[in-house]
């Protein structure tokens, strides 16, 4: 059952009703749900489909593609030498069958692209030279390889520039499409529940799957990544090998960002992890952000050479908080459960879930409809004139004239603002005002699991964000 994707379900379907034929990629991380979105929209119905295999030659590639051919009923299918060849038997295959669209899906496309293999030229031919003079065929692409497709099909420079008719990049769940999911297979969760899974899992619907109805989420977070043989045991490993070729440069990135909750500059990166500061680590940076592993942000009132690059995929830094190779045993994350350890990382997942939630958060604010900026902020201690650090996880810069400081809090109960927290706002407040010399109005903004308890300093907030309302969709 497929749950949300409605305006790509929509794109999908438009493709079929096109007098001429579509060009269709669809991208996005590993696990996220594309094939699925795929089969479901055209309820497995294709005139052909291939799906490339990892790691093999392009002769073994071209062995597989004839054996699909035949198994779609092309008859007398000669040895194919290249991929050229390839796609001319596809062509003959096509033009044989009968009157009407023709839906031909290939998946997992890069890893049909093995080193000198000639594939993406034979791609551009294939549809440039014949397939997009027709008027029959829906062409959908894919594969979990971000950081391949946007180089080469969507912002490919060469015979493919603009000749795309659709792009579908596939977005991680919000917390309400996982809630529909979850009831979706029988699972009988609570929003605090479905909040403890979304802070490992993500929004990545893959994961989500694999959750048995008739248990706690305690139990499946120990049954699925720390028992021995559970389905995600391996997955670290397994998440960056599929998607990078030579996955040890992206994971030194991931390394160093897993240790600043901040992120890091370009340089602090190039300086901690001793790269070369060239174009191939500015690759890096980009297909690990395309890939929805790190976001890029400006720190307000800084240039933008000084964006900072974070790590906010939730599965990679419940990874480095909890798993990093020495596996704890299957009742390992029972015995976490109250914690100091597990109560920090509550708060820090939580902050993360909130960034991932920006436009709910905007929809309960009332301002939707208004132009804004996204930022983080920090500032080091400043002994000359006495000012304290102070760093800021979500400023929403807006257009009106105001900017909302938003403070997220995890807690199991309604939190409440003590004199000291009330006077760490007040001191951040006032040191943005001071290093920014913004003439903005400044809101303070409480995103809770549980709401504000009121008490003398409730007054002092502006606007309260419950955990309910990250579930609007």
């Amino acid at each position: 059952m497929l749950i949300g994707r409605e305006k790509e379900k929509q794109v999908l379907q438009n493709a079929l009703s096109e007098e001429y034929s579509q060009f269709v990629a669809v991208y996005g991380r590993r696990r996220v749900g594309k094939t699925f979105l795929i089969r479901e929209t055209f309820e497995n119905q294709f005139d052909f489909q291939f799906t490339g295999a990892a790691n093999l030659t392009a002769r073994k590639q071209l062995v597989r593609f004839r054996r699909a051919l035949k198994e779609h009923g092309q008859k007398d299918t000669p040895e194919l030498t290249n991929w050229g060849d390839a796609f001319s038997e596809l062509k003959r295959f096509i033009a044989n069958l009968s009157e009407g669209k023709k839906v031909i899906f290939l998946d997992e496309l890069p890893w049909m692209d093995a080193p000198r293999s000639g594939f993406l030229s034979e791609l551009e031919s294939f549809w440039n030279g014949w397939a997009s003079a027709r008027k029959d065929i829906v062409f959908v692409v894919c594969g979990s390889s971000t950081s391949w497709m946007v180089k080469k099909i969507i912002k490919n420079k060469g015979g493919l520039h603009n000749r795309l008719n659709h792009r579908i990049s596939l977005n991680p769940f919000p917390l309400g499409l996982c809630e529909k999911l979850a009831q979706s297979r029988g699972l009988v969760l609570n929003r605090k529940q479905i909040l403890e899974a979304y802070m490992i899992f993500g929004g990545v619907p893959y994961y989500w799957s694999l959750l048995q109805k008739g248990t706690s989420i305690t139990a499946e977070i120990d049954r699925l990544i720390f028992s021995p043989n559970g389905e995600l045991h391996d997955e670290f490993e397994m998440l960056y090998a599929s998607l990078f070729k030579k996955p040890e440069p992206y994971i030194r990135v991931i390394e160093l960002l897993a240790r600043k909750k901040m992120g890091m500059t370009r340089h602090e990166l190039l300086v901690a992890g001793k790269f070369e500061d060239n174009g191939a680590f500015s690759d890096i940076l980009k297909d690990l952000e395309w890939c929805g592993f790190i976001r890029s942000y400006t720190m307000m009132g800084y240039r933008t050479k000084s964006d900072i690059f974070q790590l906010i995929d939730h599965y990679t830094i419940f990874y480095y908080e909890y798993i990093g190779g020495v596996r704890q045993g299957s009742n390992y994350w029972r015995s976490m459960l109250g914690t100091p350890k597990y109560n920090s990382w509550c708060g820090l997942a939580f902050e993360r879930t909130c960034l991932w939630h920006v436009d709910q958060i905007k929809k309960k604010l009332g301002i939707s409809g208004i132009l804004t900026n996204e930022y983080a902020w920090r500032c080091l201690p400043d002994e000359s004139t006495g000012r304290s650090g102070a760093q800021i996880d979500l400023l929403i810069d807006r257009s009106d004239g105001i900017i909302d400081v938003c403070e997220m809090k995890y807690s199991k109960d309604s939190y409440t603002i003590t004199s000291d927290y009330a006077g760490e706002l007040a001191r951040k407040r006032n040191a943005f005002q001071a290093v920014t010399g913004t003439k903005k109005a400044i809101h303070s903004i409480m995103v809770t699991t549980d709401g504000l308890a009121q008490n003398e300093y409730w007054g002092d907030i502006q606007a309260e964000i419950h955990l309910d309302d990250l579930y609007e969709l």
